[in-house]
């Protein structure tokens, strides 16, 4: 933003979110830093963060709920060939960060922004043809090398079933296509913030996913083919929005100056992309360990996985996801100021949120396990990995939550060997801590060794945005300190509460767990939010009595 000398630069013009103060003053004198890229020579009508925040978290709701229905109903096939199919799924999803959702994300939308229309819309038609043609090598590549991709994945005594691993995993190589296609249009859609598409395209892939569960024959070749039904259809739904913005691409292998930058960004993700492989190889071999765990401790795994993920996706990536463009546009017009205080305003939202759910979470892990268990009789062996991966990985939480929104700040800037280098060491300490934990902690050993990787990060990644930018730490910190206790105090409550219900296990007694203690806990939460007078809780409120 260029201001005439001797006048005044404007304050920041930002949407407020959960009540939060006005930013201060631009500071006069912070050195400039960031992309050396030009700033983006077009103005797009702002669109309020509010409301791109809850549809982004409402798109994330209804993806992560009708996931956990694909689980539920995944969760009725026998160990032998549910395990399989986990393993399978590995493979493309090895790839699929790389070459898919984060690194496309991450390199390709700060890059898109700094561009007018015409070289945005060239941009896009090189990278999708570029993307095409190297998904069609390494779908080739996987098919063939399926068996020995395989042995890599699991034990030399497995619990899993070989064969059928290798034979889904040569089924369900296309869907890295299918995802990688799907990512650019996402890309596309949330470079402009039209986020609608974007966010509910997973829904349309659960969706169609569990159509196939339920109308194909229960065996390996219908479980790999539901996948890969899931996959057109994620593709496909938002295919009407991008002829409708006029942002559809047509693929082409031709050369533009603006592919060099991108390239550029992505690669140094290769380093964290190995180093986050080398963690799920690594845990794919140790769950798949028939003397250290029994079959079914694989889909057991995948439970926390997806309830997990359930949470974090909707109070964490959701909101991190509609900031992003913001930051970037505020880096590309290298407004400092305003990209502290969208900062600052991303943690205590994300935090905000991300507290009790991390509480809640670690005190009734075994009643939210239980809600995927349609049957009384369901796999005591399941049920228990599940629970105890689960209890663990939610006092993660808090720490992963300051990781996912500080690494988008660096992205934003293009500063992406800072942010890609602390995420390699921090996955390889993981796999360290796992080895180092697990044999003692058992399950619980995984949360705890994701805890401390994801702690030792955010200080990382703290301490370089400070160095950097100046990192509004008095704020935050003021702002955990209430917080923080309050979430455990909330916490405390529900597990008091659950101790007078019926043992969880079954998806009647989790649903009454989570519906009565986990409500009262939350009631604890807000009430205490709303006697620290937390603007955060003050400006949802005010929302709700609308």
């Amino acid at each position: 933003m260029k201001v005439p000398p001797g006048s005044k630069p404007p304050v920041p013009e930002i949407n407020l979110e959960f009540g939060e103060t006005p930013p201060p003053a631009p500071d006069p004198g912070l050195t400039p830093t960031g992309p050396a890229q030009p700033a983006v020579v077009t103005t797009a009508p702002r669109r309020s963060l509010r409301a791109n925040t809850l549809i982004v978290m409402a798109g994330t709701l209804g993806s992560r709920l009708s996931g956990i229905v694909r689980t539920m109903i995944m969760g009725i096939f026998g160990n032998a060939l549910l395990d399989a199919f986990l393993v399978a799924v590995r493979v493309p999803n090895l790839l699929r960060e790389l070459l898919a959702e984060g690194a496309l994300v991450n390199s390709f939308i700060p890059v898109y922004k700094s561009l007018d229309t015409a070289e945005r819309r060239k941009l896009a038609q090189t990278f999708s043809g570029v993307l095409i043609a190297v998904n069609l090598v390494l779908m080739a590549l996987g098919i063939l090398a399926a068996p020995l991709i395989v042995d890599l994945l699991i034990a030399a005594t497995p619990n899993v079933n070989r064969d059928a691993a290798i034979y889904m995993t040569q089924l369900v190589m296309p869907f890295l296509m299918l995802i990688s296609l799907s990512s650019v249009a996402m890309g596309l859609l949330n470079a402009d913030e039209h986020f609608k598409e974007s966010s509910f395209a997973p829904v349309a892939f659960n969706l169609a996913s569990i159509a196939a569960l339920l109308l194909l024959p229960d065996t390996a070749t219908w479980l790999a083919f539901g996948w890969l039904i899931g996959g057109v259809a994620q593709l496909l739904v938002q295919l009407p929005a991008l002829r409708r913005f006029g942002l559809l691409p047509a693929p082409a292998l031709q050369p533009h100056p603006a592919l060099t930058r991108v390239l550029k960004q992505m690669a140094p993700f290769t380093l964290t992309a190995g180093a986050r492989q080398f963690l799920n190889l690594y845990v794919t071999r140790l769950l798949s360990n028939g003397t250290q765990f029994p079959a079914g401790t694989q889909s057991g795994y995948f439970y926390a996985e997806t309830l997990f993920t359930t949470v974090n996706g909707l109070f964490v990536v959701s909101p991190v996801l509609a900031l992003f463009p913001r930051f970037s546009q505020h880096a590309a017009d290298r407004d400092w100021p305003a990209f502290r205080q969208l900062t600052l305003q991303g943690i205590r939202t994300t935090t905000f949120l991300a507290a009790p759910m991390s509480a809640l979470l670690v005190a009734l892990a075994p009643y939210a396990v239980s809600i995927i268990n349609l049957k009384a009789d369901f796999d005591v062996p399941r049920f228990q990995a599940a629970s105890g991966i689960l209890t663990g990985w939610a006092l993660a939480l808090i720490p992963w939550a300051l990781v996912t929104l500080l690494l988008r700040t660096f992205y934003a800037r293009e500063r992406t060997r800072e942010a890609v280098t602390v995420s390699a060491i921090g996955f390889v300490l993981e796999v360290v801590l796992y080895r180092l934990l697990v044999p003692s902690l058992g399950f619980l050993g995984f949360g705890i060794s994701t805890t401390i990787s994801g702690i030792l990060m955010a200080g990382a990644l703290t301490f370089m945005y400070r160095r950097a930018l100046g990192f509004p730490g008095r704020e935050v910190a003021g702002h955990l300190v209430r917080v923080v206790p309050l979430a455990a105090a909330s916490g405390l409550v529900a597990w008091l509460v659950s101790l007078t219900l019926p043992d969880p296990g079954f998806i009647l007694p989790g649903l009454l767990g989570l519906a009565v203690a986990g409500g009262v806990g939350l009631g604890v939460y807000l009430t205490g939010a709303l006697a620290l007078r937390l603007p955060e809780v003050a400006g949802l409120m005010r929302r709700l009595k609308r």
